[in-house]
């Protein structure tokens, strides 16, 4: 028996068979992301009353392409929540000084932890056969980041005794990395990109068995750089053929990952759209434009979210960033790109 979503506010054993449904392979994407609309649509009073401002008649939606996607900034000026619980996490962006940071209310951490446990053993093998290493200076000296948060946890499931965060020790993170490099030790080194780059300039090294993973954010730096020539740089610094990528934010508890080239996937119970610029209510599954996501872990915030970000989205589902939109507040936790 599946359960309704109108019960999610109702004993655990309801609101976990969704868990359960979400990660199955078998479930329907459509299936699933409408019937969390028609909750979201009654039980998050953000999301109701921005639908009702487009004068948008739930019952008549029946294709992902007609769904209404929420504008992120209302995650800065709104509790988005859906159904009524006290949070055990908040989640903050990273900001720039004088702006407002945007706030991600969870009511159950199992299930972010679920969402990128799964996404990351779907996209790199079981955390405990890696060492996992974290550069995240930014974000390390702040409280409530979704990234560090996952982070964290990744290196905890490692159990390698070399697993750790880094913030500004980069000579010995160097001395680390020639060592696991010896031993033939696969390694992931998840990082900001302002701190990849600085760490590419002062401890250039060959590195055969680490993998490289940028997830964005340049600190407010005055020179524009594409994810392009980010990628150039550091694979000439590292001898590396490719640089992965991650992204994610903090109003989603998914993220999407790249292997090489900045291509992005997503793990089955995510979906980007593409929204055209001049006329954001229209959505197709593919072309290049505002980038739409739907994250069916979102169950308790919005799942469906009209992002800042532009890109592009090929007809296989993956998609590449393009830039920030137009007058788009450019975050912390943004590549800045030409």
């Amino acid at each position: 028996m599946e359960t309704n979503l109108h019960d999610l506010n109702g004993p655990d054993s309801l609101y976990l068979s969704w868990e359960s449904r979400l990660f199955n392979s078998s479930f329907s994407f459509e299936q699933l992301a409408l019937e969390a609309f028609r909750y979201q649509a009654t039980h998050n009073p953000v999301y109701a009353a921005y639908l009702q401002a487009l004068q948008c008649n739930p019952d008549q939606v029946k294709t992902l392409e007609k769904i209404p996607f929420l504008p992120i900034g209302f995650f800065k000026t709104h509790k988005v929540t859906s159904g009524s619980f006290t949070p055990e996490l908040i989640f903050e962006s990273s900001t720039t000084t004088g702006t407002t940071p945007s706030q991600h209310l969870v009511r159950n951490p199992s299930l972010y932890r679920s969402s990128f446990f799964k996404g990351f053993e779907h996209f790199w093998g079981p955390p405990q056969q890696t060492c996992i290493i974290g550069l995240l200076p930014s974000y390390l000296e702040r409280n409530n980041s979704s990234l560090v948060y996952m982070v964290k946890e990744l290196i905890e499931k490692s159990g390698h005794p070399s697993s750790g965060f880094y913030l500004n020790e980069t000579k010995a993170l160097a001395e680390m990395l020639k060592q696991l490099e010896s031993k033939k030790q696969r390694t992931l080194l998840i990082g900001v990109t302002f701190a990849l780059l600085d760490f590419a300039s002062s401890h250039p090294q060959p590195l055969q068995y680490t993998t490289l993973i940028e997830t964005g954010g340049m600190k407010g730096r005055a020179v524009e750089i594409t994810r392009e020539e980010v990628h150039t740089q550091l694979k000439n610094a590292f001898h590396l053929p490719a640089i992965a990528s991650e992204y994610g934010m903090t109003e989603l508890l998914s993220q999407a990952w790249s292997k090489k080239d900045g291509l992005f996937e997503c793990p089955s119970w995510m979906k980007v759209l593409v929204r055209e610029e001049e006329d954001p209510l229209t959505v197709k599954q593919s072309g290049s434009g505002g980038l739409n996501i739907i994250d069916l872990a979102n169950i308790d915030s919005c799942c469906f979210i009209a992002t800042d970000d532009a890109g592009r989205v090929h007809s296989n589902g993956h998609f590449e960033m393009l830039g920030r939109l137009d007058g788009a507040t450019i975050r912390g936790c943004s590549l800045l790109t030409a």
